[in-house]
């Protein structure tokens, strides 16, 4: 598959409408400000240098971030690389970081039925259960897409379902429909240093995501060096840093 062939969302008058009516609807506004920058790492889709560089860069500064596991990608190629494997997640689950929910065969909650989304989800549940995920508190929509259905169907389901719309979390923000800001392609780093600063101003939540990060990346993915760089200068600027479910647990959410 092809970098270019690797998805195309519906921009049929549909799909806006969908979206539109998604984004308005099943809303679970966040009832308390953050109260000081935090800031969340996690990786869509693992891919196996996630796996390995990404959270080698965390564990070396006694970090964890989050992952989120398709686990019906594991072990196989993907347009980002290989996938980790269930060794993998249960490594970085004894490493103490998180792993996450997509949805089991990276189905697209923005076309999918609700009833087929919680289908797939659960199958994921039980799949990364298997494989040392003691808990599973945070979902991302594959694609950053959801519809009404499925977002009504997983409401309740994950203390956060995550969209790939940029944003940061503050009092009032959809946890059902969360923004991150990707560190993906040559636009990233810059992306998520804007966002950092807007976070930090703000006092806000930010949740960082990429793909693969290796010296040649993916559109997706980013370096060893700017994954390092980004989350070195969150530090010296202060931000509290842990996965998606510890930052949503201190927000009492």
């Amino acid at each position: 598959m092809s970098y270019a062939e690797a998805y195309a969302a519906d921009n049929s008058l549909y799909g806006k409408l969908r979206r539109r009516t998604a984004w308005m609807t099943h809303r679970r506004p966040l009832a308390v400000a953050p109260g000081r920058p935090m800031l969340s790492l996690s990786f869509d889709d693992a891919p196996l240098t996630a796996a390995t560089a990404g959270a080698a860069i965390l564990e070396a500064r006694g970090l964890r971030g989050t992952f989120y596991v398709s686990a019906g990608l594991a072990g196989k190629d993907a347009p980002m690389g290989v996938c980790a494997g269930s060794e993998d997640y249960r490594r970085l689950a004894d490493a103490g970081h998180e792993l996450a929910c997509h949805t089991y065969s990276h189905l697209d909650c923005g076309r999918a039925s609700g009833r087929a989304a919680r289908a797939d989800v659960e199958r994921n549940v039980q799949t990364l259960s298997a494989w040392g995920a003691e808990t599973l508190e945070s979902f991302a929509y594959p694609y950053g897409d959801v519809g009404p259905g499925p977002k009504s169907a997983l409401a309740g389901r994950f203390s956060t379902l995550r969209a790939l719309h940029h944003g940061i979390i503050e009092r009032g923000s959809d946890l059902n429909q969360a923004p991150a800001v990707g560190i993906e392609g040559p636009p990233g780093p810059a992306a998520a240093r804007r966002w950092m600063e807007r976070a930090r101003a703000r006092n806000a939540w930010l949740i960082l995501y990429t793909h693969d990060v290796a010296p040649d990346p993916s559109p997706w993915g980013c370096t060893p060096e700017t994954f390092a760089a980004i989350i070195d200068e969150a530090l010296a600027a202060g931000f509290e840093i842990g996965t998606v479910g510890a930052v949503a647990r201190r927000l009492g959410i």
